[in-house]
């Protein structure tokens, strides 16, 4: 086997998710109707039981995450210290979506609302009352707690694997409870837990997926629904979900998710125009407030003095659903965050997409209501209560060219689709290969084929229902290992601030020290080197003093090492024991000079080309990240000063642990 093709998957992982998931498909395809009995009975003993802890457990994660972003915890970046975002923040908000939550919009849009509007848990059916009410309820169901699940899942991943350099995959959040152990049987249980979760979640998803484009296709061009029709609808979308996963992550999964989030906002700006217009604008100003005024009510809500089985049915099937899919869609939004402060990626993952996912609704849920209610269009409501894949198809009937618009719709579904199975064909890729996602093309095809043969053999033996329902009950065990992990989060954040504060405590200047002429200073400070310059002062100056420091720690019992890198880096480590590790490294940085005459220059690390508008620096980088001085110049003596300086600053930190 070529070395491009050589398997990196972790084996224990990799084999034993394959055979669990092989037992549980076997098993819902042969008894289809005993596993739904037992599932739906495990569902409604977690629904009476422990929906109580359902509700606790997700307004711990939106408090959590909202209290962690507004503190100064929130300047703490998901990576070093100089790290960039790896795309820009349309880009990325495209691709939050793609992960399986915009399915679920153009899915539920019109049908939840309009749902909740004919059976209303607190109104008269059909009322004032219930019409405002089937809102806010839509909203609180889409709004901020379903955000918080996933956004507080994935700054645990994103923080432990950018921040500490652990691998991207589940088994790092408990890093702070049980150490290097993550490596062994805890961690590996971990991680085959979090692949079968998400391979139930979007096969299934997949599955009843295709109902509603198979719906669709019917009602535009008279395609037959039956299994042969949604068999083939499966076979296609894996196939180009397939080719999307093998592109990678900028080449597919981020255009795609650029188109559909673009035709999105056609579709969406299309009905704002040609529906009450006005209506919306005020409809939509009303909501939000509706929303955040009984936003504390809605959540810890409970109907504990008027029992109903209306929360069970929607509010905690809702977190339940979305418990069972945060590894999935945490872990795809901690890859795409990477280089983001906790601040920004919360106004991202929490603010921008309640305000789209109210503005959705509100526009499709507000107008399919004013239908009903106004314009006498009982049909709309029979239909919704008949089967809820037709909701959007029938609504758009209702518009001036109405055709274009449900072919629209129909491509938005499939892309929606494609996208939500390449992300977790993605996930479930790194989850067995150690978080990594460089591996070779037949594994991500692996798992891109393992989410459509098991929908197809679920879809054809009826088995679709008891293994969602499985997965919606693998949010309670999941659940329990989240809380250890939010605790986690919060000890390593305080940590890490402490660092930060230590950091800026005062030690006496490297001038006082040690001495240096104005004119010296001055050279260092304007001199614009080469890369080459660069490369010679870490040979000729920066290493010896580094391993003249290392030599000295040795000495005092410490155990210290210098290493390089191929792109010239060099590390200088002090290991502490059970302590955090000293590191302080020198990097090769390119940079524009101040008179550059092309401002888009590119700036490669490694590579000098001669160009007249970039020069590099010498600068050091601590474990944390870069500390944006430049050390190009200094003599022996003034880098082990400031070697030391750092030390001291180290030492300070870890007493400040105690």
């Amino acid at each position: 086997m070529t070395k491009e093709g050589k398997a990196r998957f972790d084996p224990p992982v990799f084999y034993t998710a394959t055979g669990i998931l092989l037992i549980l498909v076997v098993y819902a395809v042969l008894f289809p109707k005993d596993a739904t009995a037992r599932f739906q009975s495990m569902q409604e003993t977690i629904v009476t039981y422990m929906g109580w802890y359902y509700v606790l457990i997700v307004a711990i994660l939106l408090v959590t995450v909202v209290i962690i972003s507004m503190s100064r915890l929130g300047d703490i970046k998901l990576g070093p210290e100089h790290e960039k975002p790896e795309y820009g923040f349309w880009s990325w908000l495209a691709m939050l979506f793609s992960a399986g939550i915009g399915i679920g919009l153009l899915f539920f849009g019109v049908a939840e609302p309009v749902m909740h509007y004919l059976n209303p848990p607190d109104a008269s059916a059909g009322s004032v009352q219930a019409a405002r009410d089937a809102m806010v309820l839509s909203i609180f169901h889409w709004g901020f707690h379903v955000w918080a699940i996933f956004a507080g899942v994935a700054l645990i991943l994103g923080y432990f694997s950018y921040r500490h350099n652990l691998p991207l995959t589940l088994r790092s959040a408990l890093y702070p409870l049980i150490g290097e152990r993550i490596h062994g049987p805890i961690g590996h249980a971990i991680d085959v837990f979090a692949i079968v979760s998400t391979v139930c979640g979007v096969a299934t998803t997949l599955g009843f997926g295709v109902l509603q484009m198979n719906s669709g296709l019917n009602h535009l061009f008279g395609i037959p629904v039956g299994e042969t029709t949604q068999v083939v609808l499966i076979v296609v979308t894996t196939a180009l979900a397939t080719v999307s996963v093998v592109a990678g992550l900028d080449a597919g999964i981020k255009r795609l998710s650029q188109l559909n989030m673009g035709l999105a906002a056609l579709l969406c700006f299309t009905v704002l125009i040609l529906g009450s217009t006005v209506f919306l604008f005020q409809a939509f100003v009303q909501n939000l407030g509706s929303y955040l005024s009984v936003l504390v009510n809605r959540t810890f809500n409970l109907y504990a003095y008027a029992p109903t089985d209306w929360i069970g049915g929607w509010t905690i099937f809702y977190w339940g659903w979305c418990l069972s899919w945060s590894p999935f869609v945490g872990l795809f939004i901690a890859r795409i965050s990477r280089g983001r402060t906790i601040r920004e990626f919360a106004v991202g993952t929490l603010l921008m997409p309640t305000l789209i996912t109210i503005l959705w609704l509100t526009v499709f849920g507000n107008s399919a209501i004013r239908m009903i209610r106004e314009e006498g269009l009982q049909s709309l409501a029979d239909i919704i209560e008949k089967d809820q894949s037709l909701a959007l198809f029938q609504f758009l009937e209702q518009f001036p060219f109405s055709q274009v618009l449900s072919g629209l719709a129909i491509v938005l579904v499939v892309i929606f689709f494609i996208t939500s199975a390449d992300s977790g064909a993605m996930v479930m890729n790194m989850l067995s290969s150690h978080g990594r996602d460089d591996t070779p093309v037949w594994q991500r095809i692996f798992w891109s084929a393992i989410i459509g043969v098991v929908a197809i053999a679920l879809l054809l033996a009826g088995g679709l229902a008891s293994l969602q329902t499985a997965a919606i009950a693998s949010a309670l065990p999941f659940s329990v290992i989240l809380l250890v992990a939010i605790y986690g989060l919060v000890k390593a954040l305080r940590m890490d601030s402490a660092k930060r504060d230590a950091q800026s405590a005062p030690v006496a200047p490297i001038s006082a020290r040690n001495p240096v002429s104005w004119e010296r200073r001055l050279r260092n400070l304007v001199q614009l080197p080469s890369l080459t310059e660069v490369h010679e002062y870490i040979d000729e100056i920066a290493e010896p003093a580094m391993t003249n420091f290392a030599a000295q720690m040795q000495k005092n019992g410490f155990v210290a090492e210098v290493r390089r890198e191929q792109n010239a880096r060099i590390y200088l480590t002090v290991y502490q024991g059970e302590e955090v590790d000293f590191v302080y490294s020198i990097h090769p940085r390119a940079h524009l000079k101040p008179n550059a005459s092309n401002a888009d220059t590119v700036l490669d690390d490694t590579f000098d080309d001669g160009s007249p508008d970039k020069y590099f620096r010498a600068e050091v980088h601590l474990a944390e990240g870069g500390q944006d001085y430049d050390v190009m110049g200094w003599t022996s003596d003034q880098l082990l000063t400031d070697i030391l300086s750092q030390y001291e600053r180290h030492l300070q930190f870890l007493h400040s642990l105690r």
